[in-house]
């Protein structure tokens, strides 16, 4: 009997070590880019949430740099514990400026992020080098009532463009429910960047049609990132179709001391 309460107590006691490590991981917070939304995480989400880690895909509104940012640093108010934030395309610049001040963000993923200096644009940085074949296979603008307008990638053209290793049916039906992002947001100049204050990672495809490899490389040195990872012939969304390169990074910033 007395072996069976040991043996209840000890594993009690492994169950509660065990909860114990899960609650001092770190959260982590996704936030996606113009063009996709917050089910482009959907493969690092299951990824990490089985290695444990608290995971949040925060809503990017895509609608003003400033206020995109906002509504991120909103969502950092209500986590207690560390946070590991990451960004996609435009959500890299939504991320620099969410997380600057924030002693509780203790890592920057930028993940085929674009990672601006203070007063450099998305719009501008994406054009620094060459390569991008975005411009031509956008849609016509839609006008917005407040003067502004939305732009979206042709529906025809969104596979080759934005997601050409994805298969073709998930393509489909990720430039079908696409989300817009405003002229306005892409040409927003940013604030003084938290990747300044704050360790980063980056990770991106060599295949990427949106934001030349180059660029990405570039602010990447910039940076200084803890590491940089390049995932041969992924695509823009290389969270999407190589998901276990994106979290073991995302792993890696979490862990690093």
């Amino acid at each position: 009997m007395n072996k069976l309460f040991a043996g209840l107590a000890l594993a009690a006691a492994m169950a509660g070590a065990t909860s114990a490590m899960a609650a001092e991981k770190p959260t982590v917070v996704l936030v996606h880019g113009a063009f996709a939304d917050s089910s482009s995480w959907n493969g690092v989400v299951k990824i990490l949430e089985k290695d444990g880690y608290p995971v949040i895909a925060a809503a990017n509104p895509l609608r003003t740099l400033k206020g995109d940012a906002q509504s991120v640093a909103d969502v950092l108010v209500g986590i207690k514990s560390p946070v590991v934030l990451v960004g996609h395309s435009y959500g890299g610049p939504v991320i620099s400026e969410a997380a600057y001040g924030n002693a509780n963000v203790k890592a920057l993923v930028y993940v085929a992020a674009l990672a601006p200096e203070a007063g450099e644009t998305v719009a501008g940085l994406a054009g620094k080098f060459p390569g991008s074949t975005l411009g031509p296979t956008l849609a016509p603008p839609v006008a917005l009532k407040d003067g502004g307008k939305d732009l979206y990638i042709q529906q025809d053209k969104f596979h080759d463009q934005f997601a050409a290793d994805v298969p073709n049916a998930d393509a489909k039906l990720m430039a079908a429910t696409q989300r817009p992002v405003t002229e306005a947001a892409l040409n927003e100049a940013a604030s003084e960047p938290a990747w300044k204050s704050i360790p980063s990672w980056f990770v991106y495809g060599d295949k990427d049609k949106n934001i030349p490899p180059q660029a990405m490389a570039f602010m990447a040195e910039r940076a200084h990132a803890k590491k940089t990872v390049v995932v041969k012939g992924a695509s823009h969304v290389v969270m999407v179709s190589n998901p276990k390169a994106v979290a073991s990074l995302i792993e890696s910033a979490a862990s690093a001391q």
